[in-house]
C-alpha cells in the first residue's frame, strides 16, 4: 500500500489555490511544460505530459475557479509518477498522461466558477465562446485521449443517497445522449468508477455517491462522451471536519492512481457496469450546521421547527472564510448536519467562537 505523504505536495494546502499558488511546483517537472492558450486575462493556461505508453489520458482541474482540491491531487499523482515506485514506473511505461492543472486561471485567482466573462466554461463545451474552451478543445483534439478525467469539487451539502453519510467523493460516467444509452466508451468509464469505488469502500465505506447523468450536451463530459472518448467526472467532497478538504484530496490522489494503474494493466474488464449502478445516487440531505429547538434562543422560531445553515465561502486576504448563512427554517427532518446544535439553553452558544456566530444568526430573526 502505498504511503501517501510520501507524495503529498506540502507547498500547496487549504481552499485557495490559483497559477501563483502552483507555480513552484512546475519546477519539479521532469518534461516540458506548454502554454496551450491563454485566459480572458491574458493569463498563460498549463499543461504537460508525463510518461510515454501508447494509453493517453488527458486530465484537467480547476475548470471552476473555486474548485481546488482536485488540484491539488494532481500535483500530489505528478509526485508520485516522478518517484521510483515500481508501479508509478510500470505506468509511465504503458500510459501518456496530458496534465492541466488549472484551466481557469481567472477563476481560480478570484475564487469563481466562472471565468473573467462570467461565463461557466463546463457549459461552454458546444459554443464555444470562451479562450479557455478552445484551447481545451485545441489540446483535446492534437491530444487524441483514450481516456478523459474531469476533475470538480462539489458542495457540502451532498449524501451518499439516502443516509447520514456525506458524499465525500462522487464520481460520473455522463450520457452522451439524451436516451443516457450505455455506450461502449460509456461503459468502459463505469467500470473505472466501480474499480475505484471498490477501493474506495475500504477507506470511506459508504460515503461515494453517483452524480446525476442528465443529458446537457454544453457540459464538458457529455461532449466528449458524444466524441467517443470514455470520460469520468471525479467530484472531490466533504470529509467530516475537513473544510480544507486535505482529507479528501488524499482519496483522490488514491482514485486517480487506481484508475490510472487499472488503465495500465488492461483490467477494465474485470470490473462491472452493475456495480457503478449499486453506488448510491447523490442527494441533497446535509447542512454545514443543523439547530434542533432554535426556539429556545429566539421565541420568534415555531416549535418543531429546525434551522439549516450552509456555509458561503468568501475570499479574504487569499484565505477562505466560510461565512454562516441559514438557508433553510422548517420540519426539517429527516436533514443532517455537518454539526448538530442541540439548544438547551442560551449559554450553549458561549462556549466557541463559531456558536457565538451562529447565536447571532438565530437572534437577527424576526416573523
Amino acid at each position: 500500500m502505498l504511503d501517501y505523504s510520501l507524495f503529498k505536495e506540502n507547498s500547496i494546502q487549504g481552499r485557495y489555490i490559483n497559477m501563483e499558488s502552483i507555480r513552484p511546483c512546475f519546477a519539479k517537472i521532469s518534461s516540458v511544460v506548454n502554454c496551450i492558450g491563454k485566459s480572458v486575462n491574458g493569463v498563460d493556461i498549463s499543461a504537460f505530459q508525463l510518461g510515454k505508453g501508447d494509453k493517453k489520458i488527458l486530465m484537467w482541474s480547476q475548470m471552476h475557479g473555486n474548485e481546488s482540491t482536485t488540484t491539488k491531487a494532481v500535483w500530489d499523482l505528478v509526485n508520485f509518477l516522478q518517484s521510483d515506485e515500481p508501479s508509478a514506473i510500470d505506468i509511465l511505461k504503458a500510459c501518456t498522461i496530458m496534465i492541466v492543472p488549472i484551466l481557469n486561471p481567472d477563476g481560480a485567482n478570484a475564487y469563481t466558477r466562472v471565468n473573467s466573462n462570467d461565463i461557466d466554461l463546463n457549459r461552454d463545451a458546444k459554443n464555444l465562446t470562451q479562450p479557455e474552451s478552445i484551447a481545451f478543445r485545441k489540446l483535446f483534439e492534437s491530444f487524441q485521449p483514450d481516456f478523459c478525467f474531469n476533475l470538480h469539487d462539489q458542495r457540502t451539502l451532498f449524501s451518499a443517497g439516502k443516509t447520514n453519510k456525506p458524499a465525500t467523493v462522487s464520481f460520473l460516467s455522463p450520457a452522451s445522449n439524451k436516451e443516457r444509452h450505455i455506450t461502449t466508451n460509456r461503459e468502459m468509464a463505469m467500470k473505472l468508477i466501480a474499480a475505484m469505488n471498490h477501493m474506495l469502500q475500504t477507506r470511506i465505506p459508504g460515503q461515494v455517491g453517483r452524480y446525476d447523468d442528465g443529458f446537457n450536451d454544453n457540459c464538458i463530459g457529455d461532449t466528449l462522451q458524444m466524441l467517443g472518448v470514455p470520460t469520468i467526472l471525479f467530484e472531490a467532497g466533504h470529509y467530516p471536519k475537513d473544510y480544507e478538504r486535505e482529507k479528501t484530496r488524499e482519496l483522490i490522489f488514491f482514485s486517480l492512481v487506481e484508475a490510472i494503474g487499472i488503465i495500465s494493466e488492461d483490467r477494465i474488464n474485470d470490473f462491472k457496469t452493475g456495480d457503478y449502478f449499486s453506488i448510491p445516487n447523490n442527494d441533497k440531505l446535509f447542512f454545514d450546521v443543523l439547530v434542533k429547538h432554535p426556539e429556545v434562543v429566539n421565541a420568534e422560531f415555531e416549535k418543531g421547527h429546525w434551522v439549516g445553515i450552509r456555509y458561503k465561502e468568501v475570499l479574504q486576504d487569499k484565505k477562505i472564510i466560510f461565512q454562516p448563512e441559514i438557508t433553510e427554517i422548517g420540519p426539517l427532518e429527516g436533514f443532517y448536519g455537518h454539526r448538530t446544535i442541540e439548544c438547551v439553553d442560551s449559554k450553549d452558544f458561549g462556549f466557541r467562537s463559531s456558536q457565538k456566530e451562529i447565536l447571532d444568526l438565530l437572534l437577527k430573526i424576526n416573523k
